[in-house]
């Protein structure tokens, strides 16, 4: 079912929509359909695993559900009101209470992007380095362009206490002045966000480049000693 800007899906109610929100949300479609294409042309994403959302004012557009993120249409992206009550595109994806609780919980995040990321699921499968940091902080840009990254316990998919939890997470880290950019779903891969689809991809191929790097070295690396993290803040105020 693909539904046009501006209608209700179901309903036949037309949804006000003012030009500068239809021009957000325009921007936003042509963004995730990039970014989708982008993560599947790289191996990032595979078959219909994964979701990408943006903000757009007081709107979320995100990828339908079982949608191929390489395969995407924007005429076919949802679109859910500030109610969240969707009102065109294709059905939402299971995890739009997660994305939109994020959007909310860090007033600076207005694109995520959840992937199947393979090292990062078998990162979660051989062992996290902790559960408040996935993995230690082997490298500078590891601890510049994505800090903390707690694991999030084993939820199915879509289910809507992983919103509480991530959530909770995101309102800790900010008290202790270590904003969050990621967290990572046990057995299910990471959700990253970010002002923007280039911060929130930055994000997502360090992370994913960093598991890399841990696992195939048996993930014996040390951490980073106290001094160079002290000087990575100091220097480029690292949130770590």
């Amino acid at each position: 079912m693909t539904e046009q800007p501006g209608t209700t899906a179901g309903t036949g109610h037309d949804a006000a929509v003012d030009k500068a929100v239809d021009k957000a949300v325009d921007e936003a479609r042509h963004e995730i359909v990039r970014v989708g294409t982008s993560l599947f042309a790289r191996g990032y994403v595979h078959a219909s695993a994964g979701n990408i959302s943006a903000r757009a004012g007081d709107h979320h557009l995100i990828t339908p559900t079982d949608a191929a993120l390489g395969f995407l249409e924007p005429g076919r992206l949802a679109l859910v009101d500030a109610r969240g009550e969707q009102i065109a595109g294709d059905r939402a994806s299971k995890t739009l209470t997660l994305h939109r609780r994020i959007c909310s919980a860090d007033p600076t995040a207005r694109f995520v992007i959840h992937t199947h990321s393979t090292h990062l699921v078998a990162l979660t499968l051989a062992g996290v380095w902790s559960d408040d940091d996935v993995l230690p902080p082997i490298t500078p840009y590891y601890v510049m362009k994505v800090g903390h990254v707690p694991l999030i316990p084993y939820h199915r998919p879509g289910d809507p206490r992983v919103a509480d939890l991530v959530t909770a997470r995101i309102s800790a880290h900010a008290a202790s002045r270590t904003p969050l950019r990621a967290v990572l779903l046990d057995r299910l891969g990471p959700v990253v966000w970010g002002p923007d689809a280039a911060t929130a991809l930055a994000v997502l191929e360090e992370l994913e480049e960093t598991a890399r790097l841990w696992l195939l070295t048996d993930r014996r690396p040390e951490p980073l000693p106290s001094h160079a993290l002290d000087e990575l803040r100091s220097t480029f105020n690292a949130a770590w």
